[in-house]
């Protein structure tokens, strides 16, 4: 029996605390699905296509990445999406007790929806404090943000606020 875990989350942008979840992830089960999702509640830097494809890009280069497949879900709820490929677990990294906090009203609707179960990983301790809006913010504000995040996605965030300066700008 393969074991499939889905890793869910709005990657953006993705950073290396998210890497090292999924990459761990694919140390544990038989196959992981890399799932950007919309959150209603978020308003997103990158588009969709944009985050697979930077996703995609950085997982190209763990060992595992045969296991690793990305994608995104827009359908409705991401346990449908398990329920189509066949996961058992979603794999979420938290940071801190506010995550778990946030996170654990998910796992209950979760399981009491799906039957599925949620594990939670902490990320390297070198990114326990790096979050994706945090990053967003640091980069708006001219600064470096090179050790939270691959130099490709970079190169996407500010031909991303190169745009947004040209539409602002007509």
């Amino acid at each position: 029996m393969t074991s499939i875990a889905v890793v869910p989350g709005s990657f953006d942008p993705v950073t290396f605390g998210h890497l090292d979840v999924i990459e761990r992830a694919a140390t544990i089960f038989d196959e992981v699905h890399v799932v950007v999702v919309h959150n209603p509640d978020k308003k997103p830097l990158l588009s969709l296509e944009s985050r697979i494809d930077l996703i995609r890009t950085a997982v190209e280069k763990f060992d595992m990445a045969a296991k690793i497949v990305v994608t995104g879900w827009q359908d409705g709820l991401l346990v449908e999406y398990c329920k189509q490929v066949g996961a058992t677990v979603l794999v979420k990294g938290v940071r801190n007790q506010q995550d778990i906090g946030y996170e654990t009203q998910m796992v209950l609707m979760n399981r009491s929806l799906a039957g599925i179960e949620t594990m939670f990983v902490l990320p390297d301790p070198a990114f326990s404090a790096v979050s994706s809006s945090l990053v967003r913010q640091v980069f708006h504000l001219g600064g470096d943000v090179s050790e939270y995040v691959p130099q490709h996605v970079i190169d996407i965030m500010a031909a991303a606020a190169l745009s947004d300066e040209n539409s602002a700008a007509e």
